[in-house]
């Protein structure tokens, strides 16, 4: 019981961050289209958290991965690799009950 306890609250973080990093991405496409501007504060604070939140994760990503000009494929690999995290814990959890 203690298992699927620890996984829904692993699995309930792992939902927050990939919905920052979906964010992260929409808001990424905003700046770039000059649908926002980074000019207002409210966005510059958002951009800048969202930044600041994600950056730990996706550098390690970065490095490894090849240079492919503009595209950012790192946000991707994260979501792949935590979904795959979820499912890895999730097996082992209910191997466990």
């Amino acid at each position: 019981m203690l298992f699927l306890t620890l996984y829904d609250i692993i699995s309930y973080l792992i939902s927050i961050i990939v919905f920052v990093v979906i964010v992260q991405f929409v808001l990424g496409l905003l700046i770039a289209f000059n649908v926002v501007n980074t000019h207002n504060q409210f966005v510059s604070a958002v951009w800048t958290a969202l930044n600041a939140i994600l950056e730990p994760m996706l550098r390690p990503i970065r490095r490894i991965m090849p240079n492919t000009g503009a595209i950012d494929f790192s946000p991707m690999v994260l979501i792949i690799g935590l979904k795959v995290l979820q499912i890895i814990l999730g097996n082992v959890a209910r191997a466990y009950y």
